[in-house]
């Protein structure tokens, strides 16, 4: 059975502009950490790899099992690193708070991801508003090791400091893209539709609603309907976007944005849960 996400009172949409990370960046405090952290972590990495199986996508599993990330313990931050830079020239860095959106995009930009350095406790297993270490380092860092995903993350943060200047509704349109993919990305293989967004991978209940619930919207991605598409921040996803590869997401998102935002430029957003004339169902 799912484990149902959290419902606020009021119905929440998308907040903020960027879903970015932490105030300032700070040594991994690793030796506080205590043992119901360690066993947090433990609970939560074994239920995913079980969950992962065949939901995952390739490139996932593959670069999950490259990181060798210990399952038994959090994992120290510096011995990612040294596999990472070794791979794709990435690093993690410790953060605590929220950063400003462009502390965020000159990270990315610099192949460098920050990761909160705090894991939530044993009665938030299930479900967590805000992103913590698990989130972070099992969903986002191990497609870090793949070359093509690596080099979209860092596009997508230089992208963002070129638009930074532009307005909230170009960041907005960013952030949509971010969600889209990054988050709650879809990818279309050979034997079947498998998750690559961290959202759904570091979720029990998103692993198996994304891909085997007929309630969400599942559309062949579309880079101007992704970003003017809203999100919901509350419940699992109404819509999710399906890539064939991740050649096709850096080859559509590579382009100077400034036309695409003139082009987007006063368009109404669309609903969350919409499915329009020419959208490519799957």
């Amino acid at each position: 059975m799912l484990e149902q996400p959290r419902r606020l009172e009021s119905v929440q949409t998308e907040r903020g502009s960027i879903p970015v990370y932490a105030t300032g960046t700070v040594e991994q405090p690793w030796a506080q950490y205590t043992a119901t952290d360690h066993t947090v972590w433990q609970q939560l990495y074994a239920r995913q790899q079980a969950l992962l199986v065949g939901r995952a996508c390739d490139a996932f599993l593959a670069a999950q099992e490259k990181l060798r990330m210990p399952a038994d313990h959090i994992p120290h931050f510096s011995d990612l690193n040294q596999i990472l830079t070794a791979a794709t020239g990435w690093q993690i860095v410790a953060v605590e708070g929220l950063l400003p959106e462009l502390d965020f995009f000159t990270h990315l930009a610099n192949r460098r991801f920050p990761v909160s350095w705090w894991i939530r406790r044993p009665d938030q297993i299930d479900y967590l508003e805000e992103p913590d270490l698990f989130h972070d380092l099992f969903g986002h860092v191990p497609l870090l090791m793949e070359p093509l995903f690596a080099d979209y993350l860092q596009a997508y943060g230089q992208g963002g400091i070129k638009a930074h200047g532009l307005g909230p509704d170009a960041l907005m349109q960013l952030a949509r893209l971010y969600w889209y993919t990054v988050e709650f990305g879809l990818i279309r293989q050979a034997d079947g539709l498998r998750i690559y967004g961290a959202g759904i991978v570091s979720s029990k209940g998103e692993s198996i609603y994304s891909l085997e619930s007929a309630a969400p919207n599942r559309l062949g991605f579309d880079l101007e309907r992704v970003m003017r598409t809203r999100y919901r921040i509350d419940s699992f996803q109404q819509t999710y976007f399906v890539i064939d590869s991740f050649e096709q997401l850096i080859s559509t998102t590579l382009a100077d944005f400034a036309p695409l935002y003139a082009r987007l430029a006063g368009q109404d957003p669309i609903p969350a849960d919409a499915v329009l004339d020419g959208d490519a169902v799957l």
